[in-house]
């Protein structure tokens, strides 16, 4: 009897150590469908990444700048075991999002990285036009693809330079957008352009829109430049992709091309997509960036409007939200903190 009992005691102890064993291969080997993401690198869009400024601005006087105005990242860590999910989430620094809303099921991780570098260089060239619109430095609202076999092909060209659009002065996307809509397909849609140094008027039929065939169709992609080919304006944000970065980095060529500090020696930090007219829109994984701003050293932090309730809910100690909707409230916002007036606040 008692080498049974003592057989049984071995056999409970093997069996044990057998699922301690598998339970610890599962845990460090088995890959869970799950992303943790956490705060990220803040890159000071007043500062130098690899000894080159960030904000690289040629052909130009430019103001000398100190203070920090940072723009703020969302860091994704892949390929995660079911030991290091639940360590990471258990520590309340990061949240886990399924895979496939970060990597799609049908993109490879290069395609997703390429796709999240056009949206960068997409922000940057948009923050450049709404930096220089707010500055009254030239810029020019040309066409910028003319859809394959769409109503402008054969009328319009990349490049020109759109003046009008039925008689509406227009400098601007959303401008030359508003004044193509509501006009219904087959009308007549004269165009004032400048092409080749020749201003002229062009007239395209509208078609109809893919999506709604009651709608008119003009077939381009407006897009707004720099319209000083003497000014150059580049930027090095190191391995960062993504819209978010759009309205720090046109506050920083703002603060570089104007007198005077935006920052007021406070060190600020903030994200949000800008549109060439200077409109500041939303972005993902805002506690995220808030928390990685302060432990930066932030003390006010921009926050697109639309953000604003999510990043109350949790909001990091001795940080200050300030709420945002445009390119000229931020600046406005910057201002009433050098002054020590109340900012409008999340």
């Amino acid at each position: 009897m008692r080498v049974q009992a003592g057989h049984r005691r071995i056999a409970t102890v093997a069996v044990t150590v057998l699922v301690f064993v598998a339970l610890l291969l599962v845990g460090t080997s088995v890959q869970v469908p799950y992303v943790a993401l956490g705060p990220g690198p803040t890159v000071n869009t007043l500062g130098e990444v690899d000894k080159t400024p960030v904000v690289d601005i040629q052909g130009a006087p430019t103001d000398p700048t100190t203070g920090h105005l940072n723009l703020t990242t969302v860091s994704v860590t892949d390929r995660l075991s079911l030991f290091q999910s639940i360590g990471m989430w258990m520590s309340g620094t990061y949240t886990l999002e399924p895979r496939e809303k970060v990597f799609p099921p049908d993109q490879t991780a290069d395609q997703v990285r390429q796709e999240n570098q056009q949206q960068m260089t997409g922000s940057e060239d948009s923050a450049t036009i709404a930096a220089l619109r707010h500055l009254g430095r030239p810029t020019k609202l040309v066409v910028g693809v003319v859809a394959d076999g769409g109503p402008a092909t054969g009328v319009l060209r990349p490049g020109d330079q759109v003046v009008a659009v039925a008689g509406t002065p227009v400098s601007t996307s959303a401008q030359m957008q508003a004044a193509v809509r509501g006009r219904v397909p087959k009308s007549q849609l004269p165009v004032e352009i400048v092409r080749d140094g020749v201003r002229q008027t062009v007239t395209v039929t509208l078609g109809s829109r893919p999506d709604d065939p009651k709608v008119g169709y003009l077939g381009v992609t407006p897009e707004v430049v720099n319209g000083d080919p003497s000014l150059k304006i580049d930027y090095n944000v190191g391995d960062i992709g993504g819209p978010s970065a759009g309205m720090m980095l046109s506050l920083a060529v703002i603060d570089r091309l104007s007198p005077g500090e935006l920052t007021h020696g406070k060190f600020i930090a903030g994200t949000g997509t800008i549109t060439d007219d200077g409109q500041v829109g939303p972005i993902g994984g805002i506690t995220h960036k808030t928390r990685a701003a302060r432990d930066a050293g932030a003390t006010v932090f921009l926050v697109p409007d639309r953000n604003c309730a999510e990043a109350t809910g949790d909001a990091p100690d001795g940080l200050e939200l300030v709420k945002v909707t445009t390119l000229d409230s931020a600046l406005s916002a910057l201002d009433d903190i050098g002054a020590g007036r109340p900012a409008p606040h999340c």
